[in-house]
């Protein structure tokens, strides 16, 4: 069945229900409950041995793999990229925080964010061993903050920089490299000339000054063009960018280099099969080795950033049917989940398969919608698929949650976010409570 291979690695059917890690989902659905998210240690295991694969072949100097925070981030997963030894990008305090509370040492956290508060700032000063600055003014911010730590008696009252440790930090600069790659909507694109994202080629410049005037530890460039995207070939050209701003630069023994990352994969059995991680690597490798040699650059640390193609098909979202309505041709299926843990087809039309859990190799011949039970026409999660007649009270599980869903959740119409599960050799933990009800009002001061 095709539709299954959008599920995680080893998803098997056993005695006639869909089974992850050797642990039934019926089983699971029983004890914990819906929405459910789950995620599958062997799936996420495997992609990251496909990117380390792939660099081990292709790149011949030193390399790193970052984890996007921002794909889906606790403690439980930070514990996973340290021992990894993958670097975490978080974007702000909160993540920071979390990844620290993982035990994550600071050489392994990275700080990405187009408008970092001072507290960011001083939290990623703090914690982080790279800061990828994305304007001129927040590189003067930390310029500030920095000179405050090294003379205690010119911070504010209410500054927390004399607190900083006294350690290096490196500082990449975000290039804006006026190049988009193509994606399936525009808010998924970053590259574009008039991106919220980044510096243009003239701010890169002047950001370059400003460092070595105030002695500013500058050692990397990053950009970023977009996300979900199966094509390498437009980042090509924002390489050969970037490595002419960095002739330009002229780093000093050891730079970084990240051409961002945003790495596609399918959402759909339409989209299969999932576009190649290794031609991926292979192409962004070929192109920054050879465009070193022709301009007689040292070779980078090289930076990938895999976001959710290392993620997303890890994890797997369960969901309890409430009711069935036929609306014509149509049949809506209403779930008890929905906008609140997954936002995003209603953000940017995301497409999403599903199966049965129970007898899920059964015929697909009914048109079906999905809803959830938020008061929003736009609670959908998928529109117009081919499934089985399905009935009140199954279970159905939705392949390829692994990444921007719970990261994106909300409490709407009071809805309380679900439990998360950690599936590993036919185990599962859980690494996130569900919340209740008690959970809404701990942030009510007037309660």
């Amino acid at each position: 069945m095709k539709r299954l291979e959008l599920f995680p690695a080893g998803t098997t059917i056993q005695e006639d229900v869909l089974t992850i890690a050797d642990i039934p989902l019926t089983s699971l659905a029983r004890e914990y409950g819906t929405p459910l998210y789950v995620y599958d240690r062997a799936t996420l295991d495997l992609k990251l041995g496909e990117y380390q694969s792939a660099l081990a072949a292709h790149y011949p100097a030193p390399a790193a793999i970052t984890y996007a925070g921002k794909a889906f981030l606790c403690t439980a997963i930070a514990r996973w990229a340290r021992a990894r030894g993958l670097n975490v990008d978080c974007t702000g305090e909160g993540e920071i925080v979390i990844a620290r509370a993982a035990g994550l040492p600071r050489e392994q956290l990275l700080v990405h964010g187009v408008n970092k508060s001072t507290d960011d700032l001083n939290s990623a000063l703090q914690n982080a061993g790279t800061i990828v600055v994305d304007n001129l003014t927040e590189l003067k911010r930390i310029h500030v903050i920095l000179s405050e730590a090294k003379n205690p008696h010119l911070a504010k009252r209410d500054s927390s920089a004399a607190t900083l440790p006294q350690s290096d930090i490196s500082l990449w600069l975000r290039l804006l490299p006026g190049l988009a790659v193509t994606t399936h909507h525009a808010h998924t694109q970053t590259g574009q000339l008039d991106s919220k994202f980044g510096m243009t080629r003239e701010e890169i410049r002047e950001a370059v000054s400003f460092c070595r005037e105030n002695g500013l530890p500058l050692n990397g460039l990053h950009f970023h063009q977009g996300s979900n995207f199966r094509d390498p070939e437009p980042l090509i050209p924002a390489i050969e960018l970037a490595l002419d701003m960095a002739g330009e630069i002229g780093f000093g023994g050891e730079w970084h280099f990240c051409p961002g990352g945003g790495w596609g994969i399918a959402y759909h059995e339409d989209e299969l099969p999932n576009p190649s991680i290794e031609g991926y690597v292979r192409g962004i490798s070929e192109a920054v080795v050879e465009g070193c040699r022709s301009r007689g650059l040292a070779l980078p640390h090289l930076h990938l950033e895999p976001g959710r193609s290392l993620i997303a098909q890890a994890g797997v979202a369960i969901y309890r049917v409430g009711a069935v309505k036929k609306r014509g041709d149509r049949t809506w299926l209403l779930i008890d989940g929905g906008m609140a843990d997954n936002p995003r087809h209603a953000m940017y039309s995301a497409r999403y398969s599903c199966l049965p859990v129970e007898s899920p190799d059964r015929s697909m011949r009914v048109k079906t919608s999905i809803g959830g039970p938020f008061c929003e026409s736009g609670d959908v999660l998928i529109e117009e698929l081919l499934m089985p007649e399905v009935q009140v009270g199954e279970w159905i599980a939705i392949p390829v949650s692994g990444a921007y869903h719970l990261s994106m959740a909300s409490n709407y119409n009071g809805a309380r976010r679900p439990a998360v599960l950690w599936l590993e050799q036919r185990n599962a933990k859980e690494i996130l409570a569900r919340e209740t009800v008690y959970d809404l009002l701990k942030r009510d001061s007037s309660f």
